[in-house]
């Protein structure tokens, strides 16, 4: 049991609750965007693996064409979401330059195992949520290139919801029950994680088709800091949407986890490992958080 966890909280679980997504990550060093030209030399070194593989792309209408958003992320000053898996994130869209007057706001437990993940209740005491999503995130090995490991994420999103995120941890919980297992004082301050207001460019490349409908939306993105004027990390991304786990082909499955682990070993100058983007923005501080993702 996490450190700050109380012994006698318990949130039942979820019967409903079923991974309806599965999302391959990788980390890109940040020096290789200083401009577009990263986006499609990295393309090109991704597209060559897949040609390998006889795997099948539907380039996007848009793929070159750069979408810009801004990520903050909120916590209390000693981490304490973060240090017991939580993550609240905001994120707002931009349209030539302008932010749109909605936002996206994302709360998610994110833990290593598949039940640990189903038995956190993250329904908003609000309501008004678009969607739960309960993912299977790949993520890079810590140490070594070619391999996988797996963390399980369970998240809802809300649209421009009314709830204060830089006032007392006991406003965030009233939106979210989940967090009163978490035992920390009711008046605990929220903030901005190390005042890190990350700028997010990103690329929607198109769909990747593994075989009997197994496909993943494709995306290729930088993360930099606008305080510190640097890039953090690069991401390559393709994320698959289906009904059940089970439903899908196991070829499509070996296809898809063939090309993940081909691709490191490809590209594998441009890989940057032992860490996520979350882990970055939070290690960006004086404080380091006890959650190693």
């Amino acid at each position: 049991m996490d450190k700050h966890i109380s012994k006698h909280a318990e949130t039942k679980h979820l019967a409903s609750d079923v991974v309806h997504y599965r999302e391959y990550k990788i980390l890109l060093q940040p020096d290789r965007f200083t401009s577009k030209n990263g986006f499609l030399e990295f393309w090109d070194a991704a597209s060559t693996t897949l040609k390998k593989l006889h795997i099948k792309v539907d380039m996007a209408d848009h793929a070159f064409d750069s979408q810009v958003r801004e990520v903050l992320f909120y916590d209390t000053p000693q981490f304490d979401l973060y240090n017991n898996h939580f993550i609240l994130r905001k994120r707002t869209f931009y349209d030539q330059g302008w932010p749109r007057p909605g936002h996206e706001l994302t709360f998610k437990y994110r833990a290593p195992e598949l039940k640990d993940a189903a038995a956190v209740d993250v329904r908003p005491q609000l309501g008004g949520h678009d969607e739960i999503k309960f993912k299977e995130e790949l993520l890079l090995e810590r140490d070594r290139l070619g391999g996988m490991r797996s963390v399980y994420s369970h998240g809802c999103v809300l649209t421009s919801p009314k709830i204060e995120l830089d006032r007392g941890i006991e406003d965030i919980a009233r939106a979210f029950p989940t967090l009163k297992r978490i035992d920390i004082k009711p008046r605990t301050k929220m903030m901005l994680v190390n005042n890190v207001a990350v700028e997010e460019v990103q690329n929607t490349m198109g769909m990747i088709h593994f075989g009997h409908h197994f496909k993943g939306k494709t995306t290729i993105a930088i993360w930099r800091s606008r305080a510190l004027e640097k890039s953090l990390s690069g991401e390559f991304a393709f994320q698959c949407k289906f009904d059940r786990i089970d439903d899908v082909s196991k070829e499509s499955l070996e296809l898809s986890e063939e090309y993940y682990k081909r691709v490191q070993l490809d590209c594998a100058e441009w890989i940057k490992l032992g860490t996520t983007k979350t882990a970055m923005v939070y290690g960006l501080g004086e404080g380091r958080p006890t959650n190693r993702e």
